[in-house]
């Protein structure tokens, strides 16, 4: 692997521990985990937590990690969605090397392991319906009943598992199960199915295959097959370990890799539920799986998050036994520790109001010097072009500001970022009563870094040359849901019901700095006061450009949130 290892200490915790106890006993040689996504829709920010730990621990322990397509339902899955798996894997730094593989490349392989199950009596062909294989399983307080197809012999149920491979029977006339236990307290344990009849094209091996295996008996064998050693998952297959090391035995597999769980991503403020996502996205509640609002890692990287962020985000959660509901805040926060390092800065007015500086010459430009970043040297210098005519934000102004508004109001003062001190003499109305312009001054003697004598200017507000910018369109983006928990205090746990009306706010009127004509789409920026945005990389070509919003300067739900 060929990322780059982490510049603080890894963080300690049980799987690391375990790791590093295997390898001083002798117990293994080397590691070696996967990451099994199915390839049926677009990974989430919670598969970040799994990719991070799986490419993570082989890449510290000099391992490899297989990065493996669990395809084996023909019916939902699609290559578009590997290869969206694939790029997601690549933008979060991970890489695979030659250890691509699926699932369906051991389809041979796996069916010689059930017929070992069936030769061993661990196995049979069951002719119950679906509804009768649920009705014969029974409850989680009451044990199931045998199927009147569980005593078929070895010879009957192996001719008619040919004859299901070859396309004899119609889907759901008959499946293999495993012969276990129908009293078994663990319902995973009663008979599960471990093949089923689906007479459907497959991505891969097309109409090779109309049987296709379950995932409890195909995950086990594949990481056999693959050497796993590590097999790492998240808590709800912890009820599935013990049927993982049943396979695994009683199919005379070729090595005996072990099940740990951790516990998965709960994140609030949004939804990880891949119905739920769907219905997002089927019900027009968010414009597509990549819409910036949502927790799909291609919405997250289209909004402007670094990778670098929420490989932080994974490390600074940790992996332990325990459920925990982690704060969005907490993926912002490292968005803004990794942002405020790299980003370049710039001056942005969303909410234009023009500034006519009067005695700044009509034809006068005159070229301020700025930092590109104020803490990195190296980054360089920019410059930023003084007009007559500037465009500040709306809210710098009040005409009747309160006691501490350090910013602009009639007859006072405020600097300029990089510039001068202006006055504002003037306030213009247009003929419905709207502000449309200040009329201001400014003071020569004020240049950049220069204190009037006397006089304190406390306020410091951004601006743009009207003359010299770039239009641009701002996408304000927040977060989806406006409850911590969506759904929860509702009796029907209607989760649309928290949606936040105020999700996005689009800006089409705003001002650029004149520098930032031309970016390259993805590139991020700090606009100075205002915040981390993202030339957006779908939008890449619209005229006027289109920037998102990643995050605040500063995070104002948490102040909100603790004020009650």
């Amino acid at each position: 692997m060929d990322e780059k290892q982490p510049a603080s200490s890894p963080a300690t915790h049980f799987i690391r521990k375990i790791i590093e106890a295997d390898l001083e006993s002798g117990k293994h040689e080397k590691v070696f985990t996967r990451f099994p996504p199915e390839p049926n829709g677009y990974l989430h920010i919670g598969h970040a937590k799994s990719i991070f730990l799986n490419f993570g621990m082989a890449r510290d322990f000099g391992g490899h990690c297989f990065m493996r397509f669990d395809d084996t339902n023909p019916v939902k899955e699609d290559a578009t969605y590997a290869e969206a798996i694939l790029e997601d894997i690549r933008w979060l730094g991970f890489n695979w090397g030659d250890r691509l593989t699926h699932a369906s490349d051991y389809f041979e392989a796996l069916y010689e392991f059930a017929c070992v199950l069936i030769r061993r009596g661990k196995a049979y062909v069951d002719s119950l319906s679906a509804d009768q294989i649920r009705e014969y399983r029974g409850t989680l307080t009451e044990a199931g009943r045998n199927s009147p197809f569980r005593e078929r012999g070895i010879e009957e149920n192996l001719d008619l598992f040919q004859r299901m491979r070859e396309g004899e029977f119609e889907d759901g006339s008959h499946v293999l199960r495993a012969r276990i236990d129908m009293a078994a307290p663990n319902i995973h344990m009663r008979d599960p199915t471990l093949y089923r009849i689906r007479k459907v094209p497959h991505q891969r091996t097309g109409d090779a295959w109309c049987i296709y295996p379950m995932y409890d008996f195909t995950h086990c064998l594949s990481d056999a097959l693959e050497g796993v050693t590590h097999s790492l998952c998240t808590l709800e297959f912890e009820d599935n370990r013990p049927l993982y090391d049943w396979v695994l035995r009683e199919a005379e597999a070729p090595c005996l890799p072990h099940q740990y769980e951790f516990s998965r991503l709960n994140l609030q403020y949004t939804v990880l539920s891949k119905r739920k996502l769907i219905q997002l996205v089927e019900e027009g509640h968010v414009e597509g799986w990549d819409d910036p609002r949502m927790p799909s890692l291609i919405g997250i990287r289209r909004r402007g998050f670094p990778p670098e962020s929420v490989r932080l985000f994974c490390e600074r959660i940790g992996i332990s036994k325990s459920n925990n509901n982690i704060d969005f805040s907490v993926l912002e926060d490292c968005a803004r520790e990794v942002l405020n390092q790299d980003a370049p800065r710039a001056f942005a007015v969303l909410k234009p109001l023009k500034v006519v500086i009067t005695n700044f010459a009509e034809d006068q430009v005159e070229m301020l010097d700025a930092p590109v970043h104020p803490q990195n040297p190296e980054a360089g210098r920019r410059s930023i072009p003084l007009t007559r005519e500037i465009y500040i934000e709306e809210d710098d102004f009040l005409e009747d500001p309160p006691r501490k508004f350090f910013r602009l109001a009639p007859g006072k003062e405020v600097r300029l970022r990089y510039g001068y001190v202006i006055r504002c003499d003037e306030v213009v109305r247009d003929a419905s009563g709207k502000i449309s312009e200040l009329r201001c001054s400014y003071d020569p003697q004020t240049a950049k870094g220069v204190q009037p004598e006397g006089r304190k200017v406390k306020g410091i507000i951004h601006w743009v040359s009207a003359s010299q910018n770039i239009p641009a369109e701002v996408r304000l983006y927040d977060r989806l849901f406006r409850e911590a928990s969506p759904g929860s205090n509702h009796e029907d746990g209607d989760f649309l019901k928290d949606l936040n009306p105020d999700s996005v706010e689009i800006l089409k009127n705003c001002r650029l700095e004149s520098g930032l004509k031309n970016v390259i789409p993805g590139s991020r920026f700090q606009f100075e006061r205002l915040g981390y945005f993202c030339s957006d990389e779908k939008a890449s070509s619209a005229e006027p450009p289109v920037f998102n919003r990643i995050v605040t300067l500063r995070d104002t739900w948490t102040k909100i949130r603790d004020r009650g």
